[in-house]
């Protein structure tokens, strides 16, 4: 089997590289690197949002279990009695649902930490209820319950936009 002159592939001189770019191809892989780098750098500086997620939902965890204790112990610090509520309940009531609250945004923090999709759902889902229960519970403690659903709102928009950069990367 007799090959033809013409098949045979380039040969490189020697020295060189075997594969040679234009100067505007080269200028393209330097503009896809620096934009790759940017974006990793945007992506890094994105994971404070997460953080700040957990972080604060460990604050509003503090926040609801602390006030289910005050429901519990000193329901006189509120500034209306039971009927004076959205929903007519009981004080020791609004104290296990603050307690259990709390105890699960911990829960779900530290589920985060690890960058567990449960506790990124978890996280999300608890800061809507939280938001609803002070929704209903400003009339007893205005201040506190401004806050809190401030800060739930800030918590949902972390999880939903930056979750995703507490992903495990170990798995």
């Amino acid at each position: 089997m007799t090959e033809t002159p013409g098949a045979k592939a380039p040969q490189t001189p020697p020295g060189k590289p075997g594969w040679q770019l234009s100067d505007e191809a080269r200028q393209e892989e330097e503009l896809y690197d620096q934009r790759a780098d940017a974006r990793d750098q945007y992506e890094s500086e994105q994971f404070g949002w997460a953080l700040f997620a957990v972080v604060t939902l460990i604050l509003v965890g503090g926040f609801q279990i602390i006030n289910g204790l005050i429901a519990f112990f000193r329901s006189g610090t509120y500034q209306v009695r039971e009927n004076g509520l959205a929903i007519n309940v009981d004080y020791s009531a609004w104290g296990w649902t603050h307690v259990i609250l709390g105890a699960l945004a911990l829960i779900a923090a530290m589920g985060l930490l690890r960058g567990a999709m449960w506790a990124r759902i978890l996280g999300v889902v608890l800061s809507v209820i939280s938001a609803i229960v002070y929704m209903a519970f400003i009339p007893a403690f205005p201040a506190l319950a401004i806050i809190v659903i401030a800060v739930d709102v800030l918590i949902i928009y972390a999880l939903i936009v930056h979750g995703r950069d507490l992903k495990d990367t170990e798995y």
